[in-house]
């Protein structure tokens, strides 16, 4: 483990007290507040990224790459500072609103192996500026697969290393210029000790009998193509379920697209503009002028209102658009229909599913890894849907394969999955006991009242 910055390796931590609930004592753990070699400048010339290059270039051994965008203030998702560090090389902070292009830096950096955290979340901003890995170590994922209870940057670096990385300007605008001082210390701190991460959970992945699994995500993840943009993003608005007619998600279409127009156009997060609660309240409600849509909920902020004219006129054009021109109800995909509907129209399928689910979880709880990471729940419905014939563990296997599974969970899964939808059984119906006759009242007898009335 790391010598604990400014502590002498053979001194324990300072006691910060007793934990009452435990009787234990509390033990603070030494905050990261430095980067080791200084706050390096900011990069953001052409000479600045050639000297770069070369440091990067020289230095051995793994890369630690991070990358801060301005989500909820800009436009999209690209980077506004991306950050380095290796050994021989120390640490680089880069400006890529001024150095768009990072493609030989990508290069210098293509035989070495990158640690990132959460790498899917950078991998897309970082191919933008002209860089990709060939190989890498998510220190996130690898620390969902160790089975560690929590996955952020910080719990992994007080788990694993002994140390407290400071979190507070995680949610900054980083398309602010110049950056303040101290958020670019916390960027720079994100890469100070990730290769140290990235050595500790290897080593207990490796002591878990599951690096191979690790490494085997990891190639994936490097080898994934850029996601696509989806066909119809207003389908994504947040509660859009409570949208029930044709015309009403016309107006969230119409709505959504002048909404992402209009952001584009000022370099601003939607969001900012319009939140996705006023779009599905404006389509619920069908407001016929300025004044009506004035008066619907989610338009009283002053984003909203100094735009009513540009959303009223959304509106209008989800009003007037033709029936046949009126968006779907609901896309399907194609995969299965949404489970909830399988019991009652499908109830061999339905069952198929929950003893394929009880069969994963079961495995993965053996191997403390996360459901989701063993195998992805798309596939496993696709499986209990139409199981493949003849249904055999090499029938089973060789569908998991074509759906993306890596070795490691096919391996893991496919026999008792197999076990699991051949064994499957619709549940039998229970019939309820009829309720008995109330026993016949004799000719003018009494009526006893029934109690509490």
């Amino acid at each position: 483990m790391p010598t604990r910055r400014g502590q002498p390796e053979d001194q324990p931590p300072a006691e910060a007290g007793a934990d009452t609930a435990t009787g234990a004592t509390a033990v603070e753990l030494p905050l990261l507040n430095a980067p080791a070699g200084g706050l390096p400048p900011v990069v953001t010339d052409e000479a600045g990224l050639t000297a770069v290059v070369a440091a990067m270039t020289a230095g051995t051994g793994p890369v630690a790459v991070d990358a801060e965008r301005a989500s909820g203030y800009r436009y999209g998702q690209r980077a506004f500072l991306v950050q380095l560090r290796r050994a021989g090389a120390g640490t680089a902070l880069i400006d890529p609103t001024g150095l768009p292009d990072l493609s030989a830096l990508g290069d210098a950096l293509a035989g070495a192996e990158w640690v990132l955290h959460a790498a899917s979340q950078d991998l897309p901003c970082l191919a933008e500026l002209g860089m990709r890995p060939t190989t890498l170590f998510d220190t996130e994922l690898g620390s969902r697969l160790a089975g560690l209870p929590r996955v952020g940057l910080g719990a992994v670096v007080e788990e694993l290393l002994g140390l407290r990385l400071a979190k507070e300007h995680s949610a900054v605008d980083w398309s602010t210029r110049p950056l303040p001082e101290p958020w670019l210390t916390y960027a720079a701190l994100d890469v100070e000790v990730l290769v140290q991460v990235r050595d500790a959970l290897a080593e207990r992945l490796a002591e878990q009998g599951k690096l191979e699994w690790a490494l085997q995500e990891f190639a994936a993840v490097a080898a994934a193509p850029l996601p696509a943009p989806p066909a119809e993003p207003w389908r994504r608005v947040s509660g859009l379920h409570a949208v029930r007619s044709r015309r009403q998600l016309a107006v969230v279409r119409e709505l959504w697209l002048a909404r992402d127009a209009e952001a584009r156009r000022r370099d601003t997060s939607p969001g900012r503009l319009l939140p996705d609660s006023a779009i599905v309240a404006a389509a619920r409600a069908l407001p016929r002028s300025p004044q009506a849509l004035a008066a619907t909920g989610g338009f009283t902020g002053r984003a909203s209102r100094s735009r009513l004219e540009v959303w009223a006129a959304a509106v209008a054009r989800g009003l007037e658009l033709p029936d046949a021109q009126l968006p779907q109800q609901a896309v399907r995909g194609d995969g299965p229909p949404p489970p909830r509907a399988w019991a009652a129209k499908h109830p061999e399928a339905a069952a198929r599913l929950a003893a394929a689910r009880a069969a994963v979880t079961a495995i993965a709880d053996r191997h403390a890894v996360p459901v989701e990471n063993l195998l992805q729940p798309d596939s496993l419905r696709r499986l209990a849907w139409q199981p493949p014939q003849p249904l055999d563990s090499a029938s089973v296997a060789q569908a998991l394969r074509e759906r993306g599974a890596r070795p490691w969970q096919v391996e893991l899964v496919a026999a008792e999955l197999t076990t699991a939808l051949a064994e499957a059984r619709v549940p039998e119906a229970v019939e309820e006991p009829e309720e008995p006759a109330p026993p016949a009242t004799a000719p003018g007898a009494a009526q006893v009242p029934a109690p509490g009335r």
